[in-house]
């Protein structure tokens, strides 16, 4: 039965928490999964010890919701063995950026309130180091994006067959706004010019590191498959992360914009997160 904590309504699922915000940012009820990996039961005979967990902010892509990542991938399976915590908030088509729109500061509810009140609500880490953002398409813009215009808050980005195509590609190309994605955010030219775009959050970043020598960039985690339609905006963003100097691992494989690719990187992404060694439960999986 749904519960009230923190005056946010939770429901109980098999995938993990379904969580029902009512989000000061965008002024609405907004959806979210989480995947708790708490009282896992081990075959020493006992459960794990309470700790302060890392937690990865996973963002799905357009058309999507906050479902998409636990019923179409293992995430919950690989997440619950490497005591990760995982947020999947909705974002609607919103490309994770404020919008003119009044009340719809997408950017600001995954960059600091999100974090802030998923703090409160679980035994989650504050450390930056333990606090990552990832997603896929839309999802991995508004990672690129989010992570790094907030790089206080995130330690790790990674981003999936990013859709950079909108502002990576010339404003008249035909494949750069195919759904109608400028809605998200109002006159194009002056939006290019603007934190909306990743690499002008790249580079104020740069900046800012230029006059303060003791920020640290996030470490970045970039794949797309060979075959995607994306893979040209994602190598030129590679090549802005790797001219500043970015801890940055990319790859290419074989694979198109489908979760066949996104299920076998996402569990790549795990790996190269610094997450504890893989230890499963019990569960009706895993019994011996």
């Amino acid at each position: 039965n749904p519960r009230t904590f923190y005056g946010i309504n939770i429901l109980v699922q098999p995938f993990g928490l379904t969580i029902f915000l009512l989000s000061q940012s965008l002024k609405r009820t907004v959806s979210m999964n989480v995947i708790l990996p708490v009282d896992k039961f081990l075959f020493k005979g006992n459960c794990q010890p309470v700790k302060e967990y890392k937690t990865l902010y996973l963002l799905h892509g357009l058309l999507g919701n906050y479902t998409d990542w636990v019923t179409r991938t293992r995430i919950q399976e690989w997440a619950e063995a490497k005591n990760l915590v995982v947020v999947m908030p909705s974002g609607d088509n919103s490309f994770y950026v404020d919008q003119e729109v009044k009340n719809n500061d997408f950017g600001i509810f995954i960059g600091t309130e999100l974090i802030e009140v998923t703090r409160k609500m679980f035994h989650l880490s504050n450390r930056r180091d333990d606090t990552f953002i990832a997603g896929l398409s839309m999802g991995g813009f508004g990672a690129l994006r989010n992570g790094l215009k907030y790089y206080q808050n995130f330690g790790y980005i990674a981003a999936l067959s990013s859709a950079l195509n909108i502002f990576e590609l010339p404003v008249h190309d035909e494949s750069r706004c195919v759904m109608g994605e400028d809605s998200c955010f109002g006159d194009i030219d002056e939006a290019y010019l603007s934190d909306k775009n990743p690499k002008v959050c790249l580079e104020n970043l740069i900046q800012a590191k230029k006059e303060d020598n003791t920020i640290v960039f996030p470490k970045i985690y970039m794949a797309c498959g060979c075959d995607d339609e994306l893979i040209g905006v994602n190598r030129k963003f590679k090549g802005y992360l790797e001219n500043a100097g970015f801890d940055l691992v990319y790859k290419e494989d074989v694979g198109s914009h489908n979760w066949d690719f996104w299920n076998k990187y996402i569990q790549d992404v795990l790996e190269w997160l610094p997450l504890d060694p893989y230890e499963e439960g019990i569960n009706s999986g895993n019994v011996k």
